[in-house]
């Protein structure tokens, strides 16, 4: 909103209206608002989630070996993130951005999804909460609208080569004719802009073209699923989901700006974008909501995200990264969300499988990864006397406090590496 009154009043030469111009400038207005909302507004809606008892019914001391207990601290202060996202984004985004509208679309969406799943397990004490094929209907949902988004939209185009030459002592960037594309960025290959497209050559020039966007729209449709219920599982510990996305937020925003910048674009040698610099106005918002609501959620915790958070968290990661065409980084970018999202799928397999076979055998002790690190053999064979666990362990067991900040340096490195693909090849 902002952002189109000082347009208009740049026309009037008022003082300082041209700065809402610059993407940089609105961009760390939007993190320190975001941080400020979360941080002050945090507060007060913590209190009155404690007043309304609406807090954690289901975690107790039995399952950490440090007897840390968790009953009775607030949950679903994910609506704390949603509000410290939105507000920045109004007052400083550009809201007629298609970009900006998919990326508020989808903090509602999934911020709706799961505020359902909250309000079932905490108001109708049902610890399974929303149907899980609810959570996955609406999650490909939300992925056939920005696919589709994506490819009918006039607004949403690309440039898929940039090139520079000087002339006259000036740089003179030369960028390909204005296109919608399926072309995304593969990490560590030289020429790593490739065309969804060119797997269905088989099918004939017209027919590949349209076999790509189908493989696109579905791709997306994964992609926002997958990064979603990885950053749900990660919500296990204080500070994981929200210190791990935090750091994964700050690489989306330099690759968006890279994405959104014709200089940036032909000195990586990938799409430029145009209007994409406007993800780098909502992740700012994204990373300044998270940051501060660290300082609620830090341990001990005095506030839960919940799904509200966790889940929308996830969609924003990944529907950032399919705009912007960097959705092949995410398993580098997500590399913990992906470990505990595959430490789950390989745990229930392996169990069921053994269980056929007349055995009770576990890969870890305890899944998602992160529990596998304070879990002991006594605990598991308390529960399953006759379980067999693969990977043990023979060091001591880790305070969350400890897991977390080892988790939070891993997706530091992984995000560093995710940037630097750009220029390894």
């Amino acid at each position: 909103m902002l952002y189109y009154l000082f347009e208009y009043l740049e026309q009037f030469d008022f003082p300082g209206a041209r700065m809402f111009g610059y993407v940089s400038f609105r961009s760390l207005m939007a993190i320190i608002l975001a941080l400020l909302i979360s941080t002050i507004f945090g507060e007060y809606f913590i209190n009155m989630l404690k007043k309304k008892q609406i807090t954690e019914v289901q975690r107790d001391a039995s399952i950490d070996p440090f007897n840390v207990n968790k009953k009775g601290v607030p949950t679903m202060g994910g609506i704390i993130i949603l509000i410290a996202i939105i507000i920045p984004c109004l007052l400083f985004g550009r809201l007629r951005n298609i970009y900006m509208i998919l990326m508020l679309v989808t903090t509602v969406w999934l911020g709706l999804i799961g505020f359902a799943d909250d309000y079932i397990k905490t108001f109708r004490g049902n610890k399974d909460g929303l149907n899980g094929w609810i959570k996955i209907a609406g999650q490909i949902t939300l992925g056939l609208i920005v696919g589709l988004t994506l490819r009918y939209s006039p607004e949403a185009t690309m440039h898929e080569r940039v090139t520079s030459h000087i002339e006259n002592n000036i740089t003179v960037f030369e960028k390909s004719p204005e296109v919608k594309s399926t072309r995304t960025t593969i990490p560590f290959v030289k020429e790593h802009n490739f065309n969804y497209a060119d797997m269905f050559s088989f099918l004939g020039e017209t027919n590949k073209y349209k076999a790509g966007w189908i493989f696109f729209v579905i791709l997306t449709i994964l992609v926002v699923a997958a990064v979603s219920n990885g950053a749900n599982l990660n919500d296990g510990m204080d500070g994981m989901c929200a210190g791990n996305s935090a750091i994964i937020g700050v690489a989306l925003i330099v690759l968006a700006y890279i994405s959104g910048n014709v200089v940036f674009s032909d000195y990586f040698d990938v799409m430029y974008i145009p209007g994409s610099e406007e993800l780098v106005v909502f992740m700012a918002s994204f990373v300044g909501a998270l940051i501060g609501f660290l300082w609620w959620n830090g341990f001990p915790a005095q506030v839960f995200m919940g799904d509200t958070g966790s889940l929308t968290i996830g969609g924003i990661i990944g529907v950032c990264a399919v705009i912007i065409h960097k959705e092949l980084l995410l398993p580098i970018l997500c590399g913990i969300f992906l470990m505990e999202s595959v430490s789950v799928i390989v745990q229930t397999q392996v169990y069921k499988f053994a269980k056929k076979k007349g055995m009770r055998l576990r890969v870890w002790k305890r899944t998602p990864l992160h529990d596998h690190y304070r879990t002991s053999m006594e605990q598991v064979l308390r529960n399953d006397p006759t379980c067999k666990v693969l990977f043990q362990g023979k060091g001591p067991l880790q305070h969350e406090s400890k897991i977390v900040l080892r988790f939070c340096i891993v997706t530091l490195i992984l995000a560093a590496l995710a940037i630097l693909t750009l220029k390894i090849r």
